[in-house]
């Protein structure tokens, strides 16, 4: 985990500087685990199933096995994996493909919930799709 300095009292400003320092997969975590802080805080205005819901969707995966998963990821672009840790990718990769499927159902059914299209919902939680290609 990356240590960040910040003055006992920050602006805005200075927190998402602060922020900026850290390392992309600690950021992905963070925005996950801000994301969750506010479905918390918006828990007690929204029925629980969707409360509940929300929680799971905003369920990063821990950053150790992101971080993992980074690591194998850019040792198999410079084409140094070694057989073992290609079996390790593997696992990797389906339980990252698990965890994001799960969130999908989830995603669904809170779209379910609100009576609404899953693009619009993705959008109203401010949740981009990945662009492959």
């Amino acid at each position: 985990m990356t240590i960040v300095q910040v003055e006992a009292q920050v602006s805005t400003d200075e927190l998402l500087k602060a922020v900026g320092q850290l390392s992309p997969p600690e950021l992905e975590q963070f925005a996950l685990r801000v994301r969750a802080l506010e479905a918390q805080r918006k828990a007690p205005s929204r029925p629980r199933a969707e409360a509940e819901l929300l929680l799971k969707i905003n369920q990063g995966v821990p950053p150790e096995v992101q971080q993992r998963y980074d690591q194998l990821i850019a040792k198999r672009r410079a084409e140094s994996l070694t057989p073992d840790e290609h079996e390790e990718l593997l696992r990797l990769t389906d339980q990252m493909e698990n965890l994001e499927a799960r969130r999908m159902e989830h995603l669904a059914e809170l779209a379910r919930l609100r009576q609404t299209s899953l693009p619009a919902l993705l959008k109203t939680l401010g949740i981009r799709t990945p662009e492959y290609g």
